[in-house]
């Protein structure tokens, strides 16, 4: 028995297509995150030290509270 290869179509198929997907779709959402983080870092960035204040955070708090989006850095946590 033999295989014939086409130039338009392979007869063989590799194994790796679904992780390949796999890994791109989590090279995506990586991708998607740290875009997330540096707008929000940016926003942050460009409010005066008084609007930070008046949300309960410090200028020095921008990074952690970007990196750590769904923690609340005064430690209040909704009822």
């Amino acid at each position: 028995m033999s295989t014939t290869y086409s130039p338009t179509r392979s007869a063989r198929t590799t194994a790796s297509t679904p992780r390949g997907r796999g890994a791109f779709r989590s090279f995506w959402d990586a991708i998607q995150e740290w875009r997330k983080w540096e707008r929000l870092r940016a926003d942050l960035g460009s409010l005066s030290d008084r609007e930070l204040v008046d949300i309960g955070i410090s200028r020095g708090e921008i990074d952690y509270v970007a990196a750590n989006r769904d923690t609340d850095p005064r430690g209040i946590r909704p009822a």
